[in-house]
């Protein structure tokens, strides 16, 4: 096993304890600084109640710019974890006993997958009343109602009756400091509301709920991937979203929208194969 970094910020003044995980995939970094610079950026005599961060979940994965643990499991397929199973189950057992003991709510950040990206949003059952509230408070202007699949974190939290969100934005093994300073605003944003940090004087905007989603795949034989578009976009049916070309024989599949949604993310330009992810619309 490889050690990772806990922070532990007890504040001046009673209150709740929020938890953030970040890199549960190792090479998710955007949400690995989010973590770093809201416990840098905070002094515990500013806050009530208590922070618990998390920065690198994923250590193996963070070092070596991976995705997956040392046994290539996808280790957020497997919470809340098991003292008698895999490497990827122990490992999410010992994450998720101290949340499950300590925690009042979660925050975990997250990036697209992939050599994909994906638009600023939120992820969490909104029928779950604490998640709800906790995703209004955050601010971001698209959120995603779901649970999750089966082993996922927040879905093994909310489970365990703590309130829980996913942050997702950009892609991954890249820095983007737009989406970093939403994330970090966001989760301010949500101290502030939890009566942890001084509360800010401006109200979230509404957000944008997606209750479906899909993805646009190649068709055809495959080749260079070029967008048009970008996260974010309004689409309409028949619209051209972009274009895979094979550089071999020259065939242009010109990729279109097959109906009305909002673009919350999408692969980026590459060397793509048939049947390959490249849009996600939501509805």
């Amino acid at each position: 096993f490889l050690d990772t970094l806990v922070v532990v910020m007890r504040g001046s003044r009673p209150g709740p304890t929020l938890c953030i995980t970040a890199g549960v995939h190792g090479d998710e970094i955007n949400g690995v600084e989010i973590a770093h610079r809201i416990y840098a950026g905070l002094d515990a005599r500013q806050i009530a109640g208590t922070l618990l961060v998390i920065p690198a979940v994923n250590v193996h994965g963070f070092r070596t710019g991976s995705r997956y643990l040392a046994d290539r499991r996808d280790l957020n397929r497997h919470f809340p974890g098991s003292l008698n199973g895999s490497h990827a189950a122990l490992i999410a057992y010992a994450l998720f006993a101290p949340i499950r003991q300590h925690c009042e709510a979660l925050l975990d950040l997250h990036t697209g997958s992939n050599s994909r990206t994906n638009l600023p949003q939120i992820r969490t059952d909104l029928a779950n009343p604490g998640a709800l509230d906790l995703a209004r408070s955050f601010g971001v202007g698209v959120v995603l109602d779901g649970k999750g699949p089966k082993g996922n974190l927040r879905r093994a939290a909310l489970d365990a009756g703590i309130p829980a969100v996913l942050f997702e934005a950009g892609e991954p093994l890249r820095f983007d400091e737009d989406d970093i300073r939403v994330g970090v605003q966001g989760v301010r944003n949500v101290m502030a509301d939890l009566g942890m940090l001084p509360a800010g004087g401006t109200s979230p905007p509404d957000a944008r709920v997606i209750r479906r989603s899909s993805w646009v795949r190649v068709r055809d034989a495959g080749g260079i991937f070029l967008s048009d578009r970008k996260p974010g976009e309004t689409i309409r049916a028949g619209e051209t979203l972009g274009t895979v070309t094979d550089p071999i024989t020259e065939t242009v599949e010109i990729i279109r929208a097959p109906r009305d949604g909002l673009l919350i993310g999408m692969a980026v330009p590459q060397v793509v194969l048939t049947g390959y992810a490249l849009f996600h619309l939501g509805n």
